[in-house]
């Protein structure tokens, strides 16, 4: 019990010498990295994904109108006033004061508004391109000393652990909000999705993600300096980096499950409804007497 209260008290001086931030410092951060503009412009093709993801499950014969159902709650659910929220609650709470600090200078820096333009018309680049540079087809001239750079940054910024946080945490969030707005268990829910996300998952999912992430990292930076790029390197490579990096991925990760959720959630209400539209219709046919229409 005595060693119990001695941690209690080190991890209260350690939340005291370290605190949070408030949410309108992680705003500030939020506001200078430009995230707003990179989801909001992800947010457009998502109904249409949606769409396509539900569609290639095959064991489940949805209806055309359970898919147009699924359309209409992803434009309902992946919007940027829900991402909002979660996602800068998120980040300050992975930032303490230095960090946010630190974080701010170099994205108001030049090459961290370089690196912020970049990432933004990245994300403002049409899919049919977007599908050009991850298969290889678009590429760019580079040097071995670009090369390192980028991998190295790569590394840093933990992207493709980023990403397939990203993806598994929204595959959570449709499930546990679907189970929700059908009225069944989103706790078995959770934990169907959770044994399917598990370790073995998650390293085959990073490996399909790696190579084509990897060429997006360097199409997008393609009008970068090298001195650009190692000035971000600099900077990731730091302690206020380091923490920028793990609640930048906190934040995207709690956003997109928030949007995930309210998405599943109005799937599930819709697909009831349908489900009790139908039983209606066929309760009624069942009751008409023969020869009535």
């Amino acid at each position: 019990m005595i060693r119990l209260g001695l941690l209690l008290l080190l991890s209260a001086g350690l939340s005291a010498a370290e605190s949070n931030v408030g949410f309108d410092a992680a705003a500030t951060v939020y506001q200078a990295a430009a995230v707003r503009a990179q989801v909001r412009a992800s947010l457009g093709s998502m109904p249409k994904k949606m769409r396509r993801l539900y569609s290639a499950d095959e064991p489940a014969e949805l209806s055309e109108e359970q898919l147009a159902a699924v359309e209409m709650s992803a434009a309902q659910g992946f919007r940027i006033d829900v991402f909002e929220p979660p996602a800068i609650a998120a980040l300050a709470a992975g930032l303490d004061a230095a960090a946010a600090m630190d974080s701010l200078e170099f994205l108001q820096g030049g090459p961290g508004q370089r690196m912020v333009a970049a990432d933004v018309a990245l994300a403002e680049t049409d899919e049919a391109t977007l599908d050009k540079i991850s298969s290889g087809e678009l590429v760019v001239r580079t040097s071995r000393e670009r090369d390192v750079l980028l991998d190295k940054i790569e590394a840093a910024s933990r992207s493709v652990d980023a990403a397939v946080e990203v993806y598994l945490g929204i595959a959570r969030a449709l499930a546990i909000g679907t189970a929700i707005g059908s009225g069944l268990d989103p706790i078995a829910a959770d934990q169907r999705v959770s044994r399917n996300s598990d370790a073995a998952m998650h390293k085959e999912i990073a490996q399909r993600m790696q190579v084509p992430l990897r060429r997006t990292l360097a199409y997008s930076y393609r009008d970068l300096s090298n001195a650009d790029l190692g000035s971000i390197l600099a900077f990731l490579n730091t302690k206020a980096g380091r923490k920028y990096v793990a609640a930048s991925i906190a934040a995207m990760t709690a956003g997109f499950d928030a949007m995930g959720r309210r998405c599943g959630e109005r799937i599930g209400e819709r697909w009831r409804e349908l489900a009790a539209a139908q039983r209606a219709k066929t309760t009624h046919a069942a009751t008409v007497p023969p020869g009535l229409p």
